[in-house]
């Protein structure tokens, strides 16, 4: 009997504020993704790269998952017939949001995620603006009509969350729920309020 083929995630970085998010995702993946059968890819838009090393005090070539540079199409994620399972941009600028929407692969984030629409596979934006406007609004309903899923990065509380890490990671368990990765990141909701009585 031959073993469950490993899936295939790729995670895409911009320049838009919010790098511990992609820091959370890239570690995880990174620390727990082989045992779950998952391997992952990395990409850093070119603002990516520095807001990434300045909001996380992290190097892109320290976080221990192949990386591959903004332009370099011959990433295997850059075709369909690679097979890539699922994607996240995390976080998302409004820029990054605009050229997906419109199919303008100006770089290998733009391009593996019109890979992901176009071979019908799950494409989760982070997006990570406020407040919108219309063009941003309207940009979201495009690519949510192509099939990707808009996830703002908007932290939620009901489960008491710890420090900031604690409250990122109610993001992050959210990511990883969306590419169908199992995770404890939070506490789930279980319909009982923690916060004593009202």
């Amino acid at each position: 009997m031959s073993e469950p083929r490993q899936r295939k995630i790729v995670v895409g970085v911009t320049g838009a504020s919010g790098a511990i998010y992609a820091q959370r995702v890239l570690h995880f993946l990174r620390d727990e993704g082989p045992a779950l059968g998952i391997e992952a890819h990395v990409t850093f838009t070119k603002y990516g790269r520095l807001v990434y090393s300045d909001e996380t005090g992290e190097s892109p070539s320290d976080i221990g998952l192949p990386t591959w540079g903004p332009t370099d199409m011959t990433a295997p994620f850059a075709s369909g017939s690679a097979g890539y399972d699922a994607m996240v941009v995390v976080p998302c600028s409004a820029g990054s949001l605009a050229r997906i929407a419109h199919g303008m692969s100006t770089d290998l984030v733009g391009r593996a995620a019109d890979v992901m629409l176009k071979e019908r596979r799950k494409l989760v934006l982070v997006l990570r603006e406020s407040p919108y406007n219309l063009v941003h609004l309207r940009n979201m309903v495009a690519v949510t009509e192509a099939g990707a899923l808009v996830m703002p990065a908007s932290p939620s509380f009901y489960s008491h969350p710890e420090g900031v890490l604690g409250l990122v990671d109610t993001v992050t368990a959210r990511i990883l729920d969306q590419l169908d990765v199992p995770n404890e990141l939070m506490r789930r909701w279980s319909g009982q309020l923690l916060g004593g009585s009202s």
